[in-house]
């Protein structure tokens, strides 16, 4: 396989780091093809801005999408943004190593997403109008395609269940999951998460290692998230869910079949 690793920690002797390292000397040493961008070591530009358009006039009025999608279109986007949309289309797997940083990703991985998910490539096609609202939510670009969120947490595992005062894990990796992965056509994984990690024991830090292992040795096999598709049927025209398929349940696991 193809494995693109999306990798963002500030520093190189991290947990974070050394789980992105493990994950290249595994997954080549399983004979997968492995590439890394390494946005803080790539000084990778966060913001979104007229800078990202070749052909954009300063002082013109920004229109962030329409700009994107003539830039995309006429092959006038910054090259960085061109090189990072060429290694997701290059990829089988895509892999985001991450702190979880205040209930989500840090800025510069926002700031990746935002910049090269450009219209035209990550959103913004398929046919739109009656029916059918665009190729999105299991259709796009990327279809086919499979990523797993590889991300550490500062707090304890009870803390992020259903009854956990921050909140179900499940819920707040929903944007990302549903609305930054699914959205575009990728087949999302089971996030793999490290609880606790400040309070690491030797002993545990092990384990964690071999369970890491282990999921990356298994990524081809591993079932993904079932998420409804957007043109499957489930949803009525004004994108809600039909009600017989709700069968009395609430909140954000109504879109897993």
């Amino acid at each position: 396989m193809n494995v693109f690793i999306v990798y963002a920690h500030p520093e190189p002797k991290s947990l974070n780091a050394e789980l992105k390292n493990i994950a290249i000397s595994h997954l080549q040493g399983l004979g997968h093809d492995v590439i890394v961008s390494d946005l803080y070591g790539m000084k990778w530009k966060a913001v979104a801005d007229g800078n990202d358009f070749q052909n954009y006039t300063h002082g013109e009025r920004l229109s962030y999408m329409s700009n994107s999608l003539e830039a995309f279109q006429g092959g006038t986007q910054s090259p960085d943004i061109a090189e990072e949309q060429e290694k997701l289309l290059w990829a089988d797997i895509i892999i985001f190593q991450f702190p979880f940083w205040w209930f989500g990703m840090p800025a510069i991985l926002k700031g990746w997403i935002d910049r090269v998910y450009a219209c035209g490539f990550a959103y913004g096609t398929g046919k739109y109008g009656g029916k059918h609202w665009g190729n999105r939510y299991g259709d796009g670009t990327l279809k086919g395609k499979k990523a797993m969120l590889s991300i550490t947490i500062g707090g304890r595992e009870p803390q992020y269940q259903e009854t956990g005062i921050n909140g179900y894990i499940d819920d707040l990796l929903f944007p990302i999951h549903h609305g930054m992965l699914w959205y575009l056509g990728i087949s999302v994984l089971p996030p793999h998460i490290i609880y606790q990690v400040h309070g690491l024991t030797e002993e545990r830090l092990n384990k964690e290692i071999m369970a890491f292992e282990h999921r990356l040795a298994t990524l081809e096999n591993t079932p993904v998230l079932p998420y409804r598709y957007q043109n499957g049927g489930d949803y009525n025209d004004e994108q809600q869910l039909k009600e017989h398929l709700i069968n009395g349940k609430s909140g954000l696991s109504i879109h897993l079949k």
